[in-house]
């Protein structure tokens, strides 16, 4: 069992950069099987517990953090749309898709909306910092739950 926890979590650490695995999502799960293999012992419940929350924290980021990005460069309504099916194409063409695709759906849809390119690059470019924000972010929050769940069972 111990085994399946350990894959599960680094599989998680490989989603965290990779297309199509739900790398929070595994790591939890590696985590919380570890614990529950141990009857919770060593980590607790209020580990568990917190473990969730950073898990849900990440998950969050993923999601919003291009958005943050976007809605900070004032992005229309069209830019946000755009960013988005850039995001889910993106999932398909993988890593580059990932890290480009919503830069790409955010500058077409706010030149859509604008037609003005300088104001599509600006808003392309902080969808995508947000984005990259957002994922080093999450890379931070998995290796920290790891941390965590690590310094509860040694210690």
């Amino acid at each position: 069992m111990w085994f399946l926890s350990a894959v599960l979590v680094l599989l998680g650490l490989a989603g965290t950069v990779l297309p199509l695995l739900p790398g929070t999502l595994l790591v939890w799960a590696g985590l919380f099987l570890g614990a529950w293999i141990d009857g919770f012992t060593r980590v607790g419940v209020f580990t568990v517990v917190l473990l969730t929350l950073l898990a849900a924290l990440a998950w969050t980021l993923d999601f919003v953090a291009g958005l943050i990005g976007a809605k900070r460069a004032r992005a229309s309504t069209q830019a946000l749309a755009g960013a988005a099916v850039g995001t889910v194409v993106g999932i398909f063409m993988g890593l580059i898709g990932v890290l480009f695709m919503p830069l790409v759906g955010a500058g077409i849809g706010e030149y859509w909306a604008q037609k003005n390119q300088q104001r599509a690059a600006k808003v392309a470019l902080a969808t995508w910092l947000g984005l990259l924000l957002g994922m080093v972010a999450k890379i931070v929050i998995a290796f920290v739950m790891v941390g965590i769940f690590l310094i509860s069972l040694w210690v």
